[in-house]
């Protein structure tokens, strides 16, 4: 007996479903890859290094320079550290020592055969002036000490001090001789000099040193320090009709800087 929900007997054997591998089912005609074959799969992304090398924007860094600069910068941080430890080593000697610089003070100045014609000078000066070591801890070592004598801007005479020694705290009596024969002086130095002279019965003159000096404690020395003196404004007592004259005021303290 039949039964009417089976379905009907065609002779053909039904079609097989599509083989998910890309070749037909039973009734195909493409024949399966052989064994063995290796199906292709999707390509990995192109690691970094592989695309910085095809990149024609991308300059790998050159051995050499990256040699050099890590050079520079040792040779910086080596010479950023000498700077440091240098200057704490100054500091604290700084504050061991505490230099200062010495005191100069002019006790006389005395001119004599001065003589103002035809803006041509001719004077003799005589300086005796003290200088004073104020340092506790240090010795000083003049080596040169040069002098000269000015009015205004103008260089009248120059000369030379012996060289010497001070201790601490100790005060040192110099003198300096200074002279001048028919020297030429500028008409507006002349011409103040007169004036000076015919109005008050003085001119004032202007010292001013500079000395080479060392300091020194015990075993440690200090490079050699020029250091300049300026005296000014030291009137000197002399009228019209003198051609000789002493400071007037006594000693003036003179100004001392590096």
């Amino acid at each position: 007996m039949n039964d009417p929900n089976r379905p009907p007997v065609t002779g053909y054997p039904a079609a097989a479903p599509p083989n998910p591998n890309g070749y037909g089912g039973y009734g195909s005609s493409a024949q399966p890859p052989p064994p063995g074959t290796a199906y292709p799969y999707a390509a990995p992304p192109p690691s970094s290094t592989t695309y910085y090398n095809n990149n024609p924007y991308y300059q790998q860094p050159i051995p050499y320079a990256v040699q050099r600069a890590t050079f520079l910068r040792r040779i910086i941080a080596i010479a950023i550290a000498a700077m440091v430890i240098t200057g704490t080593f100054v500091f604290i000697v700084w504050l061991i020592l505490r230099p200062r610089l010495p005191e100069f003070r002019v006790d006389s100045l005395s001119v004599s055969n001065l003589n103002l014609s035809n803006s041509l000078i001719s004077a003799n000066w005589d300086l005796r002036f003290t200088v004073r070591n104020p340092n506790k801890k240090l010795t000083l070592y003049y080596d040169d000490v040069a002098a000269a004598v000015f009015y205004d801007s103008a260089s009248l005479s120059d000369t030379t001090v012996p060289p010497f020694f001070q201790d601490k705290r100790a005060e040192t009596a110099q003198k300096a001789s200074f002279a001048t024969s028919g020297s030429y002086v500028e008409n507006r130095a002349f011409d103040g000099m007169n004036k000076e002279r015919a109005r008050s019965s003085a001119i004032g003159f202007d010292v001013r040193m500079v000395a080479r000096v060392r300091f020194k404690a015990g075993s440690w020395r200090a490079r050699r320090r020029f250091i300049r003196v300026y005296c000014k404004d030291l009137s000197v007592g002399v009228g019209p009709n003198k051609s000789s004259g002493n400071l007037l005021g006594g000693p003036r303290q003179c100004r001392v800087g590096l």
